[in-house]
């Protein structure tokens, strides 16, 4: 029984010739870390093409993203106010905890 066997020398497109250059605004914003132990924290966010968007963090500290399960219809009251429906439920969930 032969195996079919693709030669990736001959002809094949490295994928790393589509990844973008680092540039030096990337380098700038990037955590760097050494076998897990950061050595330096990022210091901006990069979207697409290196680009830095978003606002900055509120008091020096960014918003994490979790993974939640609520009722339908708790979703559905705060989804009704329209855009806006995340940061009108964190600012409920604040109240609720007292902050």
């Amino acid at each position: 029984m032969s195996e079919n066997k693709h030669d990736f020398a001959a002809g094949s497109p490295d994928p790393a010739d589509d990844l973008p250059e680092w540039t030096d605004e990337m380098l700038d914003t990037a955590e760097f870390s050494i076998g897990g132990k950061v050595i330096r924290p990022a210091t901006g966010y990069l979207g697409p093409n290196g680009v830095v968007r978003g606002r900055p963090p509120l008091r020096g500290r960014a918003k994490e993203q979790v993974t939640l399960r609520l009722d339908p219809d708790v979703i559905e009251r705060f989804r009704e106010g329209g855009p806006g429906w995340q940061g009108r439920m964190n600012e409920a969930l604040r109240k609720a905890v007292g902050l």
